[in-house]
Formats: C-alpha cells, structure tokens, sequence
C-alpha cells in the first residue's frame, strides 16, 4: 500500500471553507479514483494534515481533480502549502474501534 501525507497553513477565518473543501474532494476521489479515504488532522502548531492511502503510487497518479469547486474552496483557505511526504506501508498495526 501507499499513503502520502499533507501539511498546510491556512488563512485565519477559513477553516470551515478548507474543511468543506477537503471533505468535497477526498469524497470525490474515493468514489472515482480507489482511494482508501483520507484523515484530515489539525496540528498542535496550528498547521493542518491529512493522510490519504491508496493501493499504490500509480492510482494516485492516475487521478485527477474529480472536484473542481472542492479543490477551489481549499485552495482559497490555504496560506502556506508544504511539500507532500509520500510513503510505503511496511507495516500496518492500526486498530480501528467497531462504530456505535
């Protein structure tokens, strides 16, 4: 498997359009591109991650934007993007609880 981290810095004020955005176009890419889904994080120095698996690199790269408003929306709330860290899973001992 493959996951690929992101970090941002968002302009104050724009965390609900960033959140909405996000969730647009990780729904989009989940139905349309295989991906496993994504977590999105909010970092105790104020920059927000996410965390996307798919079942390799080349799905990913396959992909395109499924959402273009989603990506806009984002896009406007962002300050600061740094450079994505892309990963191999080599291990994977993540439990998750049973839903309610």
């Amino acid at each position: 498997m493959f996951a690929v981290v992101y970090r941002w810095r968002l302009h104050e004020g724009k965390e609900r359009q960033f959140v909405e955005g996000w969730r647009r176009v990780t729904d989009a890419i989940h139905a349309r591109c295989g991906s496993y889904g994504s977590r999105l994080h909010r970092a105790d120095d104020g920059t927000w991650v996410a965390y996307a698996r798919w079942p390799d690199a080349e799905s990913r790269e396959r992909c395109a934007v499924p959402d273009p408003e989603g990506v806009a929306l984002m896009s406007g709330a962002i300050a600061e993007r740094f450079p994505e860290t892309r990963l191999q899973i080599v291990e994977d001992l993540l439990a998750e609880p049973a839903a309610p």
